[in-house]
């Protein structure tokens, strides 16, 4: 059984993780400027387009500007943070795989059973997520180079991505 099963490696996962940005980005963005206006994203333009400030004035306006209270309210977190968070791994309890999977028919697996994770294992597979990024995303990068194509945060949960 072992032979058959085909791992997603790196490249397929990275394309999928894209598609499931821009995704993220139109259900978030909207929200955001319906909660905050279209001044939210004000400082991000500002700092895009710089002019004649060095990279680090615009470093620094840019970082002022995060440091207000719209940037550190609740309703920014709640949409920023946790609605991705719940839509993902509501999306890989029902379905194993967010849009961005399911556009290359790979999907998340129990790495002992390969049947459907636990829903334990789909929470843990998020949040490992902050262990895989933490270290310059090296446990993202592990993808790459692992037998079974696991990234730390897949190692953490017991789980694979598999093609099927």
């Amino acid at each position: 059984m072992a032979g058959e099963v085909r791992y997603a490696g790196f490249w397929v996962r990275f394309a999928a993780s894209i598609i499931d940005s821009i995704l993220v980005s139109a259900l978030v963005g909207p929200l955001l400027v319906a909660a905050y206006g279209r001044g939210y994203f004000q400082p991000y333009i500002d700092f895009l387009r710089g002019g004649h400030q060095e990279l680090l004035e615009r470093l620094l306006a840019l970082d002022d500007a995060l440091n207000r209270p719209m940037y550190s309210g609740t309703a920014n977190y709640l949409i920023q943070y946790l609605l991705p968070a719940v839509a993902i791994v509501v999306f890989w309890i029902a379905r194993q795989a967010t849009p961005g999977k399911m556009v290359f028919g790979i999907r998340i697996a129990d790495a002992t059973t390969l049947q459907r994770p636990s829903p334990k294992q789909d929470i843990g597979r998020y949040l490992g997520y902050f262990v895989s990024i933490f270290v310059l995303g090296l446990g993202f990068l592990a993808v790459a180079f692992d037998k079974r194509k696991q990234g730390w945060h897949d190692k953490l949960a017991g789980t694979v991505v598999i093609y099927g």
